[in-house]
């Protein structure tokens, strides 16, 4: 599954902004064995996440995440799985409490690396995340709140954008999204 990713991470194509990882992500899957597990800490691991949108393609599932304290897509950690596609999967299902979910698009629709605090709850010290990120479509905008979670909201693009404030790649995600459903 690490080639397959690797080789996913070679044909994309994507925005500037984002095509500038590609190297780093690809660097730490030629070099840290242990890039799929949580405590890889130097520089940080892989992680899967998803954009969910519901099955008409005109709203999004934004999550208020408890840790972060601000809305977001869905996602989490591989803990070892290398198939970051089933991991983004995994994550939005137990996030959002919606089992009939599938994918919009087929490969990966967005990269980024962000840099996750010191958790001294948690034991971690700071670090990165080198998260893929997958377009996902839920048949239902029936949800349940997760204990990882502070709210859950179906928004419009525009709703979305005023949420997610500052965030630049947030916004990036949520662009590429309304420029598909246009």
């Amino acid at each position: 599954m690490r080639y397959h990713l690797m080789k996913e991470l070679e044909a994309y194509e994507g925005q500037a902004d984002e095509m500038k990882f590609i190297p780093d992500v690809l660097h730490l899957l030629n070099t840290k064995e242990n890039c799929f597990y949580r405590d890889c800490f130097d520089p940080g691991h892989i992680t899967g996440s998803a954009l969910l949108i519901n099955a008409t393609s005109d709203k999004v599932l934004l999550n208020h995440h408890k840790i972060f304290d601000k809305w977001m897509n869905f996602g989490g950690h591989a803990d070892g799985q290398e198939d970051i596609k089933a991991v983004a999967w995994r994550e939005t299902i137990e996030e959002s409490g919606i089992q009939d979910i599938n994918f919009f698009k087929q490969g990966i629709f967005d990269i980024d690396i962000h840099l996750v605090p010191e958790n001294s709850h948690k034991k971690e010290k700071a670090h990165f995340h080198y998260d893929i990120k997958f377009l996902l479509q839920a048949n239902t905008e029936e949800f349940h709140l997760s204990d990882e979670s502070v709210d859950l909201k179906w928004c419009s693009y525009e709703q979305a954008q005023e949420l997610v404030q500052n965030d630049q790649p947030m916004k990036r995600v949520l662009s590429k999204w309304h420029n598909l459903s246009l």
